[in-house]
Parts: C-alpha cells; structure tokens; sequence
C-alpha cells in the first residue's frame, strides 16, 4: 500500500510538470516552502489552511491554521498566525499562536534573492500543522493524545534563510530551517525546497475563471535534518508533494496531497486552502482615522 501510495505521488508530480512545461509570478502554489515574494506594503492578506491525516495505529486529525499577513514595507512582511485542531475520538482544541517576519535582504531581482526569515511560536504538544518539519517530528507524536500532548507548551523561536530564483518562468525556492525550543534544548534542523511555474504566460483576450493562467504547479520537497548534538537524516521525516493553485480574481485557492518517504512520516496527508487579498488595506484604514 505505501508503495503504491508513492508510486501515484511520483506520478502526480510528473502529471503537473508537463503541464507546467507548457505554462508571471502571483502568489506561490507551495504551502511549506517560501520565496522571495513580499507582501505589497499596505496590502492585508487573509488565508485559512488545513491538514488532514492519521499516524499509523491513530486517530484521523484536521488541523486548521488561520493567517493574517500584512505588507509593512517593500522588504518586510509581517504575518500572525491562530492555529488549532480537532482529532477523532478525542477533541478540539487550540493550540497556540505563532509571529512571523520577512526580511528581503536584496531589493532587485538577482539570480538568488536572499529573504531573512524569523518566528516565534507559542504552541502546545497537540499541535498538527506541521508548518515545518525539523529534527526528528515524525507521526509518533501524533499518537500522543489531545489532553496529555497539550499540556506540552513549547515557545520556540525559528530562523529560516530563504533562497530564491525565476528562471525562464520557473520560480526554484530552498529555505533552510533552524528551530530552538527557549528550553534548554538543542537547536532542531529542516529543510525545504519547492519549484513551481504557471500554466500559460499568454493572458486571455477575454476574462475567464477556468483559464490556464489561473493556474500555477509545482513539487514541495521537505523533512527534519536532526539536531545540533546530531545532524543527520536517519531517522527523519521526508516528504513530497505535488501542489496546484487557482487564482480567481483576488482569492487563491491551493491544494497539496503529501506523501511519507520514510518508515517515521505520515504515509499521506492533504494541505488545502483559501487565501484573499485586500489591497490597500493600510491606506484605507489611514483615512479612516485620519
């Protein structure tokens, strides 16, 4: 059955790639990976996410993650994140809240464009969004049930570097992950990487909702790189997901099914959501109050 579940991932991938040969920059498909796209200042963006899965010999989960992300200035983005979620059998609970800000290091488009990335995470144990996945996070922890994982609470501060290319109407995105609990804990290790393009460069002559351009596809690859007291792989989660998102005037809608590459990964998982963008948020609510 895992075979097969990552045969049809393989598969999947290469089914978006071919139609992504045949594809401008909007808003990314990926769900972990980040490029070097900011927020337009004074723009407010609004995106619900979920995650649906079930660890080996466990109940089934949906996590959901709400964002509220806002353009302070053209090299930096500031987002503030509510997550929760509910597992069968058991509850629905909140789980914490997370602070996230971008720093775009070079303001012109090079060939690599540097993005400075910095989080603070206040969260409990029973948290499912796996938002990223560092050290050894694996579908163990999802095994733990709701009322002993939430008395777990973790404040933890996160760095990212956040490299990021558009090449002949590619975007290729890799971002390195460095995760400290405020414990005494070792730093936790992860990576990311995501390439992604439009189906279509050409705007239809007439509006559409269905056309190709709508449409952006892609690959996210990601999973833990252990810790500062061992750094390796063995023992890690990987995953691989195909993604695809749609565009339908200013909402973005993504979708993302993820397959476990190793025996510690949840075997699949589906990321889904809906994002939407007021623009010239920040202006409109100067004059409001001025």
């Amino acid at each position: 059955m895992i075979i097969r579940f990552r045969r049809f991932g393989l598969l999947l991938v290469a089914c978006l790639l071919f139609l992504a040969v045949s594809a401008a920059a909007g808003d990314r498909p990926y769900f972990i990976t980040y490029d070097h796209t900011m927020e337009e200042p004074g723009n407010l963006e609004i995106e619900a996410s979920g995650l649906t899965g079930q660890p080996e010999g466990g109940d089934v989960f949906t996590s959901a993650v709400t964002e509220v992300e806002y353009g302070a200035k053209g090299w930096w983005t500031t987002e503030f994140y509510l997550d929760g979620q509910t597992t069968a059998n058991q509850s629905t609970i909140f789980t914490g809240y997370r602070w996230e800000n971008r720093f775009r290091m070079l303001m012109k488009e090079h060939i690599v464009n540097p993005v400075f990335y910095v989080e603070f995470e206040d969260i409990n144990g029973a948290d499912k969004s796996l938002k990223e996945i560092v050290g050894f996070d694996g579908q163990e922890d999802g095994l733990v049930p709701n009322n002993i994982a939430r008395q777990d609470r973790e404040r933890e501060l996160e760095l990212k570097l956040i490299l990021s290319s558009n090449v002949g109407g590619w975007n290729i995105a890799e971002n390195i992950i460095a995760e400290k609990n405020l414990s005494n804990e070792p730093w936790e290790f992860g990576y990311s990487a995501g390439f992604s393009r439009p189906l279509s460069f050409l705007a239809s002559a007439n509006e559409c909702v269905l056309c190709r351009e709508n449409f952006q596809a892609g690959a996210e690859f990601y999973g833990g790189l252990g810790t500062a007291n061992n750094f390796t792989v063995h023992g890690t989660s990987q995953y691989i997901a195909p993604v695809l998102s749609w565009q339908v005037h200013d909402a973005v809608f993504k979708v993302a099914p993820t397959f476990g590459l190793t025996d510690t990964s949840y075997r699949v998982m589906l990321r889904f959501g809906v994002s939407y963008e007021f623009a010239g948020f920040g202006r409109k609510l100067e004059k409001l109050f001025h």
